[in-house]
């Protein structure tokens, strides 16, 4: 079980949050220079726009995904065939930051496969379920090409959070750089794509202001890895205090390499805390599209059985969110399930980290949920090695 759910953090979180997302005109290139310097909503990734929005419309995208399909660990040499800036700028991030604690990360890398169940709960059906209540990304995930097919999507980023969990992730054997380049290069396609669809610029809240600024990468941050460091504390799993400095510091490096400034990323987790509670917190609402992906991926579960239900899973949303998003997203209540939740999972942890010596009713049928929901993605995955990211070349169909 270890094994296998290592390979699976992020999730439905990556799903919709880091490997999500919109947009980029020239409309705002003015203010933003002057904004950028103070306010991560006014900051972007203009270099690598501007490569993008070039090769898309020099219709270079398609080859430049085949090139890339080879490069896979950070220490690979990058692919022939590639353009020539693209290359170049591809050659000046694809390293770590100078500040980079190479202790911490293999620390963290160990502190993920420790609790990598309760990290894939949490992401999963925490962080994944809460990206369709944050409107701008529910929006922005709906109408570009991903939207369109959600198990496929899930499925493609699945080892994604593998990649950044996996004790070699920032070795020159691990993946997460090349990852991480390769997703702020979707990121950037995005920027440039989403703009021309009508249908988004319609529901958009500010149509003529351009998403996933850093701001909306330091929300996706909050919503994954500043709720999962709280919700671990609230379940009163044991961490040390290096430990939790680890998994911030990999968190740190991670929207680092996304192309978050340095000046914008928490240096602690009080600071993620007060960030998250003024950026993410007071955003979150429903929305028609949201509601429409959650029920896309919480309806995935149908397919396999394995004990699970769906009541269970509703149940769980509501756990681990709240009954206010379960009752924004229409999940029907299952209280007979909420009643095994509340008793049985502090009882599933206790047990896995050895603080009661007897297994617990409804242990095995927790194991078998998480056992189902990782399986179902797994299996629909091209690739159970490397994450298979391609550039995008239109937005959803019909958009």
């Amino acid at each position: 079980m270890r094994d296998l759910s290592r390979r699976n953090m992020l999730s439905l979180g990556a799903a919709l949050g880091l490997v999500s997302v919109a947009s980029a005109t020239s409309a705002l290139a003015a203010p933003r220079a002057a904004a950028a310097a103070a306010d991560p909503w006014w900051a972007w990734d203009d270099e690598v726009d501007a490569l993008l929005a070039d090769l898309l419309r020099t219709g270079q995208v398609p080859a430049v995904n085949t090139a890339l399909r080879s490069w896979v660990d950070n220490n690979d040499a990058l692919p022939g065939g590639l353009p020539a800036n693209l290359a170049t700028w591809l050659q000046k991030v694809n390293k770590l930051p100078s500040w980079a604690d190479r202790a911490k990360l293999r620390l963290a890398a160990d502190f993920n496969r420790r609790k990598d169940t309760y990290l894939f709960m949490l992401y999963g059906l925490g962080s994944g379920i809460m990206s369709t209540v944050i409107p701008r990304e529910a929006k922005s995930v709906y109408w570009s090409a991903g939207g369109a097919n959600m198990q496929d999507r899930a499925a493609k980023t699945f080892t994604f959070g593998y990649d950044l969990s996996d004790l070699n992730a920032f070795e020159p054997s691990g993946q997460f750089v090349v990852t991480a380049n390769k997703t702020r290069l979707v990121h950037a396609a995005v920027r440039s794509l989403l703009p021309r669809s009508p249908h988004w610029q319609a529901v958009a809240d500010e149509p003529n202001r351009l998403p996933i600024s850093n701001g909306d990468i330091l929300v996706t941050f909050h919503s994954l890895g500043t709720f999962a460091h709280k919700k671990l504390k609230e379940w009163r799993v044991p961490m040390t205090a290096a430990e939790e400095e680890a998994f911030l510091h990999s968190w740190q490096v991670a929207i680092y390499l996304l192309g978050v400034r340095e000046e914008f990323i928490p240096q602690t987790w009080a600071a993620a805390e007060a960030q998250s509670a003024q950026v993410l917190t007071p955003i979150l609402t429903p929305s028609v599209e949201g509601r429409e992906l959650a029920e896309d991926l919480l309806g995935l579960t149908a397919q396999i059985d394995m004990g699970v239900t769906r009541g269970f899973l509703n149940e769980f949303v509501r756990y681990v969110l709240s009954d206010q998003v379960g009752d924004w997203l229409h999940l029907p209540r299952d209280y007979g399930a909420s009643a095994l939740i509340h008793a049985g999972w502090p009882a599933y942890i206790a047990f896995r980290e050895g603080l009661i010596p007897i297994v617990p009713a409804g242990f095995y049928l927790f194991d078998q949920f998480i056992r189902a929901l990782a399986m179902l993605f797994l299996n629909k995955g091209a690739s159970p090695t490397a994450t298979l990211i391609t550039i995008p070349t239109a937005n959803r169909p019909g958009a």
